[in-house]
């Protein structure tokens, strides 16, 4: 098997397993408990509180825990538009968001809030230039993800955070999902960022568990509340198995980390170069550093991106179509639609996810089925 769709989910690594499996059985305690089964709970989630909080070089209190990506950002944007209704209405989003920030933004709009788009180049970066005259009086949230899901262009970050030096009371969101242990960490989490979201099945960690950065002294009204957990910023009682085994995943993947990216890299650009030999084929990512390393989006002209998706299935190569949370929906990639691809070729593009557990030998295997599939698409299109 060749499973190329890690942006979508990654397997858990066995030690990262081991973790959760052994926290399981012998951590009994609710974290919340008064007794010493519940002081040992308490500890063991402080602990990894505090070892994800050094390894992104932020403060402990600054780690919330949480289910994912999709209630990560459903929290930042709902809980900035409760939190701050008083003080505006208007909520800035990149146009190549995650489905998770635009349905959630999208559903503000019933209750008076006004969303509106930064827009992107034909390469799918933000355009600076908009998103400065669009900026308000009254603008709330300007949210960014930082590495897109479809097409893996880098976002600047660090460009907006300059520009938004001059709005300290904005709400600056980045989703960082597809960017930890892909791009270097000031990349993505600088000084100006108030709140990233995490999720650990993305890097190896178990589903379910996810953190934000939140930045002291910024405030977001809950979306749950009850028992106080997370410093009353997210209650429910913790996942202390999830939550320990994310914090092993979280060291495991920046251990070595610069050179997971420069095999991911060496991997795209192999497949990048097998895939330029075909003239029907269209690339909509780069290698470079604008790009990261583990995404890349390509269509065959004529060819819907399902059809080929199933097609490389039958060889045990599993690729997707864009996002996992659009692909059973057959939804064309927004990202691709943004920069202007017409409908008719992004409803052709798929998307290869790497991971540093890839080898070159995966790619040469893909290359090999990939040209067979090729030609008997070819035939049928001729």
């Amino acid at each position: 098997m060749i499973y190329f769709d890690n942006s979508a989910t990654t397997p858990i690594n066995p030690v990262v397993l081991d973790t959760y499996i052994k926290t399981s059985q012998r951590i009994i305690g609710n974290p919340s408990s008064l007794h010493h089964l519940g002081d040992t709970a308490q500890r063991l989630l402080q602990q990894a509180r505090k070892q994800i909080a050094e390894l992104l070089q932020v403060d402990p209190m600054e780690i919330v825990f949480t289910s994912g990506g999709t209630e990560g950002d459903n929290m930042v944007v709902k809980g900035t538009a409760i939190e701050k209704r008083e003080f505006g209405r208007h909520i800035l989003l990149s146009s190549i968001e995650h489905p998770a920030m635009y349905e959630a933004a999208e559903q503000l709009r019933q209750f008076g809030f006004e969303v509106e788009y930064i827009p992107v180049d034909q390469q799918g970066y933000v355009d600076l230039d908009a998103l400065a005259e669009q900026l308000r009086q009254d603008t709330i949230l300007v949210s960014v993800m930082a590495v897109n899901n479809e097409i893996g262009t880098v976002q600047p970050i660090q460009a907006i955070s300059q520009l938004l030096a001059d709005y300290p009371t904005v709400h600056f969101h980045v989703d960082a999902v597809q960017a930890i242990g892909k791009i270097p960490l000031e990349r993505y989490l600088t000084s100006r960022v108030d709140f990233a979201t995490f999720s650990a099945h993305k890097f190896h960690g178990p589903r379910g568990v996810g953190f934000i950065y939140w930045k002291q002294g910024k405030r977001l009204a809950p979306l749950l509340t009850g028992g106080g957990q997370e410093s009353a910023k997210r209650s429910g009682t913790e996942n202390l198995p999830g939550i320990v085994a994310t914090a092993k995943a979280v060291r495991l993947l920046l251990m070595d980390e610069t050179l997971k990216q420069q095999h991911e890299r060496q991997l795209k650009q192999a497949l990048i170069d097998g895939l330029n030999q075909y003239e029907n084929v269209v690339i909509f990512s780069n290698n470079d550093e604008q790009s990261a390393p583990h995404i890349l989006c390509f269509a065959i002209k004529g060819v819907r991106g399902e059809v080929l998706v199933h097609a490389l299935e039958e060889h045990e190569i599993f690729i997707s179509t864009t996002s996992a949370c659009s692909s059973r929906q057959h939804v064309p990639a927004s990202t691709l639609k943004a920069m202007g691809i017409p409908s008719k070729l992004s409803e052709c593009a798929v998307r290869v996810s790497l991971d540093h557990t890839n080898k070159m030998d995966d790619i040469e295997q893909f290359l090999i089925h990939f040209n067979q599939l090729y030609k008997k698409f070819e035939i049928l299109h001729s």
